[in-house]
């Protein structure tokens, strides 16, 4: 009860101590608000940007190898004609892995390229042609939302036939079912199939929004596949029980094999993987969480100078009544627990506000850019923390020095 008491007054004349002196408290606040919204700032965009690379890379599969002719990371000793020598890869080659790998659950076949569609009198420019085989939505995660997915059948006999994106459906279409109706892709007539449902904006721009889906056999009389313009990639995913590592052997093995290379010759093709782009977004990561920390720290030193400046104020505008309390009985930890409340009452309003700033923040960011911006728990508890810690800080001396007042020399200050 005693305690409870102790708390309840020490709250009742922080609260008191902050609406009478307004002005002070309101500039006592902004520093530790410009602290908690710059730190807490920091780690949520940093974090929606995680949650965002994480799905997109999670799109790209975890446990998918893409062959390539180009590597995602150069090594030190790169000697790019090496590479610009290099064959790209093939649709038999696809056709070869998936006969002779043991360790491959789905082998695909991909091109892409970028080109003007049309329907009728509408048309809309830079959409993205993927071609692929029967197997693609085994390794790519999307939703149809309207029409269906290509059957065995339509996809092996290069049926034209078309999935299109959401955006290419509302660019062409705007109100009108796409389904069953013809696009226009280089001069041919092309039956939509299937829209995809919308996945929003993607960090590789891996989004299906502006993309068109075609089977590659059919796309083979439109195109020329083998044409490296085209970017074609085998993707290869691992069985369940298959690591990576695993699956990347048994692929160099393969695929040296049918490019008969000696064993003294280096491999003419890539093994790509999205632990690649994971490593290097974890340094980049570190360095931007060490600014934000050490950006938001000095905003927080500089908050905590303001309200430890202010609470010494405070006690010597308050001596006397110090000394009275003491006179009649308030013990030492009384004072102390006092001002040391009225700092953290400080303190945390200044964070509560700063919380509230990086929140309003998310939600006009959110709007303005195609990107979930969320501010977690784990930011908000982080932000209340700092502001109760950096309160406890800057008001443990001031707290200690009218703790220590002698009553009656308190009572005699001309204060």
């Amino acid at each position: 009860m005693l305690v409870l008491r102790l708390l309840k007054e020490s709250f009742l004349s922080a609260i008191s101590a902050l609406v009478v002196n307004k002005m002070r408290t309101f500039l006592s606040l902004i520093g530790i608000t410009i602290g908690i919204f710059a730190i807490i700032s920091v780690f949520t965009v940093i974090d929606s940007m995680k949650s965002s690379i994480k799905n997109s890379i999670e799109s790209l599969g975890n446990n998918v190898v893409y062959v390539q002719k180009w590597p995602w990371e150069f090594s030190n000793d790169y000697q790019w004609w090496k590479y610009l020598n290099r064959p790209v890869p093939s649709v038999k080659e696809s056709e070869e892995i998936k006969l002779r790998s043991t360790k491959a659950e789905t082998v695909v076949f991909v091109v892409s390229s970028y080109k003007t569609v049309e329907y009728r009198n509408n048309s809309t420019d830079n959409v993205a042609i993927i071609s692929a085989t029967y197997d693609y939505a085994q390794i790519r995660s999307f939703e149809i939302e309207k029409g269906r997915y290509f059957s065995f059948f339509e996809s092996n006999n290069g049926s034209a036939k078309a999935i299109i994106g959401n955006t290419v459906a509302k660019s062409l279409f705007k109100d009108i079912n796409p389904i069953g109706r013809y696009i226009k892709i280089m001069g041919r007539k092309i039956n939509v199939l299937g829209v995809f449902k919308k996945e929003g904006t993607s960090i590789f721009d891996e989004s299906m929004d502006n993309s068109i889906l075609l089977p590659v056999n059919y796309s083979r009389n439109i195109f020329d596949i083998r044409d490296e313009q085209m970017n074609p990639v085998i993707m290869v995913r691992a069985k369940n029980n298959i690591d990576i590592v695993e699956l990347s052997d048994d692929l160099r093995e393969i695929l040296r094999g049918i490019r008969r290379l000696r064993p003294v010759e280096d491999d003419n093709f890539a093994l790509n993987k999205a632990s690649l782009i994971t490593q290097g977004f974890e340094d980049v990561f570190r360095i931007v969480d060490f600014a934000g920390l050490l950006i938001g720290g000095l905003a927080i030193l500089v908050g905590g100078f303001g309200i430890a400046n202010i609470m010494f104020v405070s006690v010597k505008e308050r001596t006397k009544l110090i000394g009275i309390q003491k006179s009649l009985g308030a013990k030492n930890y009384f004072i102390l627990v006092q001002f040391l409340t009225e700092s953290v009452m400080l303190s945390l309003i200044g964070g509560v506000i700063g919380l509230l700033l990086v929140y309003a923040g998310t939600v006009l960011a959110t709007r303005m850019v195609d990107m979930d911006f969320s501010m977690s728990v784990t930011n908000v508890i982080s932000g209340v923390l700092i502001s109760v810690i950096i309160g406890i800080i800057s008001g443990i001396a001031p707290a200690l020095s009218a703790s220590k007042l002698n009553p009656v020399d308190a009572m005699n200050s001309n204060f």
